[in-house]
C-alpha cells in the first residue's frame, strides 16, 4: 500500500503556486487597504476539499495584543531590517476566495524583540474581494529559543479565528523549535532589496 502523505504535499504545493500573486500587480488603494490589482496567468482553480489543506493552528504565544491598527504596511520610521513583502490568498476548502477576512500579523523586530509598549510590528488588515492579502514589514529576528517566525489571527467574517504562525524555510533552527510545523512555511524568494514571500491560508468555513 502506498504511503499518501507525498500526495498530499504536492497538492498543497500546487494550491500555493496556483495563487502565488506576481510580483508585478498593479497596487490600488480599496478601502483604505493597499492591494494588488491584477494578476496574470492564474491557473484553473484545484480540488482542495481535503482536511490536509487545511491551515494548521499554532500557539499564539505571549506577545499578542488586541486593536492593532489597520495598516497593510508595518514598516515606519525606526523600523530597520531587511524587508520582506509577503502575499497570498485567504480561501475556503473549496479554493474560494474568502473576502473580507481579517488577518492580524505581528512579529518580533530585528534584534528579536516584541514591542509590548506600542504597536511596532503589528498592524490588521482584510482580504479583498478576491481574497487577497498584502503584508509589506521586515523579516523578523530570532526570539530566544524559538525558530524565525510570524504570529497571525486569521478570521472569516463571522467564523473561528484560526491562529496560526509562519515559518521560514532553511533557518537551522526549524529542526529545534517544538512548534515549528513544516506546513506553516512560506515560500520565500531574494528580490531587489529584500525578500518576498507567499502563504495561501485554507480556512473551513463549512
Amino acid at each position: 500500500m502506498k504511503n499518501s502523505r507525498p500526495f498530499n504535499q504536492t497538492r498543497r504545493e500546487f494550491l500555493q503556486a496556483c495563487f502565488t500573486i506576481p510580483a508585478i500587480g498593479a497596487m490600488v488603494l480599496h478601502d483604505g487597504l493597499e492591494v494588488i490589482a491584477q494578476t496574470q496567468g492564474l491557473p484553473p482553480t484545484p480540488a482542495c476539499g481535503d482536511e490536509e489543506d487545511l491551515t494548521p493552528p499554532n500557539a499564539e504565544g505571549p506577545f499578542f495584543k488586541p486593536k492593532s491598527p489597520r495598516r497593510t504596511s508595518l514598516l515606519e520610521p525606526g523600523i530597520t531590517g531587511s524587508k520582506l513583502i509577503v502575499t497570498g490568498h485567504v480561501l475556503s476548502t473549496d479554493c474560494k476566495p474568502i473576502t473580507g477576512a481579517l488577518l492580524d500579523f505581528w512579529h518580533a523586530d530585528a534584534k528579536g524583540v516584541y514591542d509590548n509598549v506600542g504597536y511596532k510590528l503589528r498592524g490588521h488588515q482584510f482580504s479583498d474581494e478576491a481574497g487577497r492579502y498584502y503584508l509589506e514589514t521586515i523579516v523578523p529576528g530570532l526570539y530566544p529559543g524559538r525558530t524565525r517566525h510570524i504570529h497571525v489571527k486569521v478570521q472569516a467574517p463571522h467564523k473561528p479565528i484560526l491562529t496560526t504562525q509562519l515559518y521560514f524555510p532553511g533557518e537551522q533552527l526549524n529542526n529545534t523549535d517544538f512548534l515549528f510545523r513544516p506546513e506553516l512555511l512560506m515560500k520565500i524568494q531574494d528580490s531587489n532589496d529584500g525578500k518576498t514571500a507567499t502563504f495561501n491560508f485554507v480556512l473551513n468555513v463549512s
